[in-house]
């Protein structure tokens, strides 16, 4: 497979979409081998298909064209690294907070976002807190003390009823793990599960962090 070039401009890609489409070529091809040769966020596969309806209604421009309200300078390369910037602080805000925070139209965001800066939205799940040094030594603690009431259980025979002494601890039971239940609880926060994401290689996961407010799972 070839390698993607690295260093081009959407005015060029463009350029090859029109003239693969002038060729006959599907969309989804056009799509493929863009991908190939650019690199996946040359030009998502909806953009292709909008190209490739410009081009098939008989539009000859490769350039941007000013739509009404919309300020030309909108998408310069100031309001670009304003974007750019924002997102890398916050690869969860929606375009149209961008737009807000800006204060300029989301037409012009939603362009910066996909075609100029490449970025594209991926899943992004939280996974189970990282456990603290407290955290670990409770288990082990919890681990044995279990470990402690089986070999008690096991020692006495006479043993046919589980249930908890005044005092709070558990009385030894031949069936012991037979009545055991294990689950994980954990709180999950209230962002978002899509997180802006460039060219670039997928991020590895974030564990969560102490306290954060969120909804409690009860099992």
């Amino acid at each position: 497979m070839a390698t993607p070039i690295k260093e081009w401009s959407k005015l060029e890609v463009r350029a090859v979409v029109r003239f693969l489409f002038s060729k006959g070529t599907k969309p989804s091809e056009i799509h493929k081998q863009i991908a190939e040769t650019y690199g996946e966020g040359a030009m998502s596969r909806s953009r292709v298909y909008q190209w490739c309806t410009w081009f098939g209604e008989g539009r000859t421009s490769l350039g941007d064209e000013p739509k009404s309200g919309r300020p030309k300078t909108s998408t310069n390369e100031e309001n670009t690294t304003r974007v750019d910037e924002l997102i890398r602080c916050d690869r969860r805000m929606k375009i149209r907070e961008i737009a807000l925070k800006l204060e300029i139209p989301k037409s012009p965001v939603h362009e910066i976002v996909h075609d100029i800066l490449a970025y594209r939205q991926v899943s992004a799940r939280w996974v189970p807190k990282m456990l603290s040094e407290d955290h670990k030594l409770q288990r082990v603690e919890i681990s044995q003390r279990l470990l402690q009431r089986c070999q008690q259980d096991n020692a006495d025979e006479d043993t046919t009823h589980i249930g908890v002494k005044p005092g709070g601890d558990f009385q030894a039971n031949n069936n012991l793990f037979d009545n055991l239940i294990t689950a994980v609880s954990l709180r999950l926060a209230y962002a978002r599960d899509e997180t802006w994401q460039d060219a670039g290689p997928t991020p590895v996961p974030e564990f969560k962090p102490e306290r954060q407010p969120g909804l409690h799972l009860p099992h």
